[in-house]
């Protein structure tokens, strides 16, 4: 059973710096939607700040244990209160197809099967975030890979609040420029077919 939602840890979290943000919020329509079993909702999300820096981009996953667990809206506080704008966002259900590509490099590997069962057993929230070192930024607010050593050694990040083990860890993170351009454009841009191998060193 996840640990239940502490909201004593979130100022920790807030010291990061922070921007006001004005939020405009758009449908999209994509056909690139129909490779998913279904999706729920799709929307691109203007965040307005001042300044016209180009900022860095990661891709941000609420993982079945964390929609169902009802920690979405938590965290996207956690995410706009930390100085990131959500780009874009959708929650979807992932087919068995889709999450064997996304995991693909994991795919020899003993626990392959259940992470799929798992990352097929409901619904996750994706999103593209962006600020100034996003994915350093956000791979530290959301803790290490297993959520039971996160309770221990990092009892403020988003896996300690919310995971439970090394699978079911609450929410993922790119770890690198290449694997959040990569990861992005698996689910929001068309120019990577369905047999792209997304490659990115944990779960």
């Amino acid at each position: 059973m996840a640990t239940a939602w502490n909201p004593r840890a979130l100022p920790h979290w807030l010291k990061l710096v922070s921007v006001p943000i004005r939020w405009h919020v758009e449908p999209i329509v994509s056909p690139q939607f129909t490779f998913f079993g279904y999706y729920t909702a799709a929307y691109e999300c203007r965040a307005s700040s001042n300044g016209n820096t180009e900022k860095e981009r990661t891709l941000a996953m609420i993982k079945p244990d964390g929609v169902v667990g009802n920690y979405s809206e938590a965290i996207r506080k956690v995410v706009v209160d930390s100085g990131f704008s959500i780009c874009k966002e959708m929650t979807i259900q992932l087919d068995e197809d889709r999450a064997s590509i996304f995991y693909s490099e994991h795919s020899s590997k003993s626990f392959f099967s259940s992470l799929i069962r798992y990352m097929t057993s409901g619904p996750v929230l994706v999103m593209v975030l962006e600020k100034d070192n996003a994915i350093t930024d956000w791979r530290t607010l959301i803790g290490p890979t297993d959520a039971s050593k996160a309770k221990i050694t990092h009892p403020h990040s988003i896996r300690a609040m919310c995971g439970q083990d090394s699978q079911r860890n609450c929410v993922h993170g790119s770890d690198s420029l290449q694997s959040a351009e990569r990861e992005i454009s698996f689910f929001f841009d068309d120019k990577y077919s369905c047999e792209t191998v997304t490659i990115h060193d944990e779960l």
